[in-house]
């Protein structure tokens, strides 16, 4: 399936909008205080492991919109959107979302 933040795709015509797709991962507040707890990931202010666990969110929601568009017939989808958002009664946890829109393209 092909996947792509742009409108339309150069070479491929499409013929059929099939409707918008989402999919979400949220990871919790106890993977953010374990991941931080591991002082030797963070090289340059950056961390290894935080990294990792999102984009396993990342490849979640992927994956959804992806079955999302394979169920209403589509096998692309344009105009993907990637948002992360803090959400919980105390930002305590983190929410990947991806969405597009589901099309049939020749």
């Amino acid at each position: 399936m092909i996947l792509t933040t742009t409108p339309s795709m150069e070479g491929k015509k499409i013929t059929k909008y099939c409707g918008v797709v989402t999919g979400e991962a949220i990871l919790g507040a106890n993977v953010f205080k374990d991941l931080f707890a591991n002082i030797r990931d963070i090289i340059g202010g950056r961390s290894a492991a935080y990294e990792a666990e999102l984009k396993k969110a990342r490849e979640i929601a992927f994956e959804e919109v992806q079955q999302a568009a394979r169920e209403l017939g589509a096998n692309a989808v344009v105009g993907i959107d990637i948002d992360y958002e803090v959400v919980g009664q105390s930002g305590g946890m983190l929410m990947v979302s991806v969405s597009g829109t589901a099309v049939v393209t020749e």
